[in-house]
């Protein structure tokens, strides 16, 4: 049986580069977060990648990768990036610099090039799940993946 997979720019981008990736489609449930698609995929909710858009005190857009099951500690992330602050975007301004949906962002083939920061121990993981480009849309992959888009390891997590 094949499932027709929404074409998005990070659809795109994964094929771009040859990447070996498997669609995980679910049924996306509003502020169900990585919770609600862990349970509806039967996987860990700690594989499954959030993509989080932050910006400092300076407005610099970025995006941190965590564990869905872990938080990110902005002081930490602030301190590490030698910034004063570092607060979470709102959805608007979010989807104008990734070009993604609030809810479906995907840290792939976003419409501005960002700095990605990804929590260290996600590289540990054989397999991650992370958004697609679209709500209810997953793609599983190896976390090496990530260097593709210049992630850089943080430990950030609480």
């Amino acid at each position: 049986m094949s499932v027709d997979i929404p074409i998005t720019g990070a659809v795109r981008f994964l094929r771009d580069r040859k990447v070996d990736f498997l669609p995980r489609i679910y049924k996306y449930v509003e502020k169900g977060g990585t919770r609600e698609s862990a349970r509806q995929l039967g996987v860990d909710e700690h594989a499954v990648i959030k993509t989080l858009v932050f910006a400092t005190n300076e407005k610099k857009p970025l995006l941190v990768l965590m564990h869905g099951d872990r938080e990110v500690s902005t002081k930490n992330l602030a301190r590490h990036l030698g910034v004063k602050s570092v607060e979470p975007a709102t959805a608007d301004s979010a989807t104008k610099v990734t070009g993604y949906q609030f809810g479906g962002t995907s840290p792939f083939g976003t419409r501005m090039n960002l700095s990605v920061y990804v929590e260290s121990t996600i590289f540990k993981l054989d397999r991650i799940l992370i958004n697609g480009g679209k709500r209810g849309f997953l793609v599983e992959i190896d976390p090496s993946v990530l260097r593709l888009i210049g992630a850089k390891e943080v430990e950030v997590g609480i």
